[in-house]
């Protein structure tokens, strides 16, 4: 076989093969074998008719296509690996010649990953902040932890900013009810504006079981724009009350015993998150450096493909939360064409960012092993709630075992380059990334054994659940005949359950950079601060939540994740890639998109030609 490589641009390439006949005999002969088993000649059993008579009765050129749409792929793909191009995604095939006896000719077009050098990382300067707690921030921690504990008290003095207040509303429009505008029971906090304009000054200075009406322009619904008016009814008034911060509250709100156990605590616990994400900056400085020395040219179809995902993500997102992209728009302060453009560089920088892994990691030779996959199955599985089992067979089963292996050897590759890199803080001091990395890599053994001890005790609880359940089957089949009626059904809820955390699964694909055990554990640090912040349930309360500003936070969440998502999931060929095998995959190969192409149809013209030539 010839192969002649046209670099039609930097990103995209034109193969032009050429294949001796005798290369394409077995595919052939395979050809002529399936067809005997599907036709029928009178004197010749199914599966013995001879090609001769094939050729004769049925003509040579439908065995010769079926023999081509099979060998095509398999010499694509040989061709892919002789010339060392790295596919990406599904190549564009043209049957050029096809002389039966002689030879096959036919060439792909098909975009393919850049071709560059990663620098020299070794002492690479890169800046992050400073990790000292002041007292303030250690306060903002205790406040926000007196918040959570605190309780609503009832007041008889009437409603000021500030104050929580159960009402009722009912909205009407030219004196008929507004069927979406009712609601009673709502916990509201006066001051934070978020259910109808006017509300706020209508509520000041009301008591229990006092009402007011007002005027306002409904902002949703059937009558949206409309002028209203809205009567509210205040059912009673409440003062939120803090705990002391003493050594009781100590004792309730922690493992300490004492308040003064209870900030050095706070302030350790602030400490290393703020360790942790020195890391987390390190890794996106030595990128950002990194990306700022090369010029990495990205395939067109990669980049669409890539906004494209972000955009369905994006919408899945809001419309799991009942909220629509207007309204996460208006909340998120952007036009449509601002939040365009925000992942359009966003998706841009994170395929960058992965070539740059990927080529860094074929650089130094770097490799996956089982333990390495495991371990990343397990921390995945973990993080969404899942069994590894359950996981790992999804992964296999769907075929993204080789997208699983790229996560992993990115990691390892951004890893390598912060270790290489000359990491200080804003004050000038070194960072010891290594003592972080060991802290994180404890944390997450430490995570896995407690995971390890949940899963055997599900089993075991399940175990024992299923062990009674049979029982109860058997005792009904005795006495009502149903028992195998109902084992049934119960094997087939077990099954729908299976199938569901199966989804699950496969909606939370994990991306290199959130793949470092430190960086997941500074979220669930950032998370729990996050928490101490927030209002007790009276405060969160569902009535009073507004829908745009939960769709920003929940789509941002959903966007920075998305910066780290991996090129897998931006390469359109990384789900066709027929080497994502994991005992197999090397630096070189897990990522090479080297996708075996859909069945090549051959032209009607050269099917025909052949036919006309064995006739002939």
């Amino acid at each position: 076989m010839k192969t002649d490589v046209e670099e039609l641009s930097p990103t995209r390439v034109k193969l032009i093969i050429e294949v001796p006949f005798d290369e394409l005999r077995p595919s052939l002969d395979r050809a002529y074998r399936e067809v005997a088993k599907q036709v029928r000649v009178p004197g010749f059993r199914p599966g013995r008719v001879p090609p001769r008579i094939i050729d004769q009765r049925f003509g040579r050129g439908a065995v010769l296509e079926q023999a081509v749409n099979e060998a095509v792929p398999q010499l694509y793909g040989k061709a892919l690996e002789d010339n060392d191009v790295y596919a990406l995604g599904q190549p564009q095939l043209e049957i050029t010649e096809l002389d039966d006896g002689k030879q096959l000719a036919f060439t792909a077009e098909v975009d393919r990953r850049p071709r560059f050098e990663v620098p020299d990382v070794d002492g690479m300067a890169v800046t992050v902040e400073d990790a000292v707690v002041t007292p303030d921030e250690v306060e903002e921690y205790l406040g926000g932890l007196r918040e959570r504990f605190a309780s609503l008290k009832t007041v008889d003095h009437p409603a000021e900013e500030g104050d929580y207040v159960s009402i009722d509303l009912s909205a009407s429009v030219d004196g008929e009810e507004v069927d979406d505008a009712q609601a009673s029971g709502l916990s509201y906090r006066i001051g934070d504006d978020s259910l109808v304009d006017g509300l706020d000054a209508a509520l000041a200075g009301m008591t229990a079981g006092a009402s007011a009406t007002f005027t306002t322009e409904l902002s949703g619904g059937d009558h949206a724009g409309q002028e209203a008016e809205v009567t509210v009814t205040a059912h009673s008034v409440k003062v939120k009350e803090f705990p002391e911060l003493d050594d009781e509250f100590a004792q309730s709100a922690s493992e300490f015993d004492t308040i003064g156990e209870l900030r050095a605590g706070t302030r350790a616990q602030l400490e290393r998150v703020k360790r942790l994400q020195q890391a987390g900056q390190a890794r996106d400085g030595v990128i950002e450096a990194l990306l700022g020395k090369l010029d990495v040219p990205l395939p067109e179809a990669v980049v669409t493909e890539e906004v494209e995902r972000r955009n369905r993500s994006l919408d899945d997102q809001l419309e799991r939360i009942g909220a629509s992209r207007d309204a996460y728009l208006e909340s998120a302060g952007k036009s449509a064409d601002e939040l365009a453009a925000e992942i359009e560089r966003d998706a841009i920088r994170t395929i960058k960012a992965n070539f740059v892994l990927d080529q860094f990691a074929l650089q130094e030779k770097l490799g996956v092993d089982d333990a390495e996959l495991t371990s990343f199955v397990v921390q995945q599985a973990q993080r969404m709630g899942v069994s590894p089992d359950q996981l790992a067979t999804h992964l296999r089963d769907s075929g993204q075992i080789g997208s699983a292996v790229s996560d992993v050897l990115r990691a390892k590759a951004l890893d390598l380059i912060v270790r290489r890199a000359a990491v200080k803080d804003s004050s000038g001091n070194e960072v010891d990334l290594a003592a972080l990395s060991e802290d994180a890599e404890a944390d997450q053994v430490e995570a896995e054994e407690a995971l390890a001890e949940e899963t055997a005790a599900g089993q075991a609880d399940a175990g024992r659940a299923d062990a009674e359940e049979a029982d109860a089957g058997r005792a009904d089949a005795e006495e009502t005949g149903a028992g195998q009626a109902a084992a049934e059904e119960t094997d087939a809820g077990r099954a729908a359950a299976e199938e569901a955390d199966a989804g699950r699964a496969d909606a939370g694909r994990a991306d290199a950079g959130r793949a470092d055990a430190g960086q997941a554990d500074a979220g669930r640090a950032d998370a729990e601060e996050a928490d101490a912040g927030r209002a007790d349930a009276g405060q969160a309360d569902a009535g009073r939540a507004d829908a745009g500003q939960a769709a920003a936070e929940e789509a941002d969440a959903g966007r920075a994740d998305a910066e780290e998502a991996d090129a897998g999931r931006a390469d359109a060929g990384q789900a066709a890639a027929a080497e994502a095998d994991a005992g197999r995959a090397d630096a070189g190969r897990v990522d090479a998109g080297r996708p075996t192409p859909r069945d090549a149809d051959v032209s009607p013209g050269a099917a025909g030609a052949a036919d006309a030539g064995a006739q002939s």
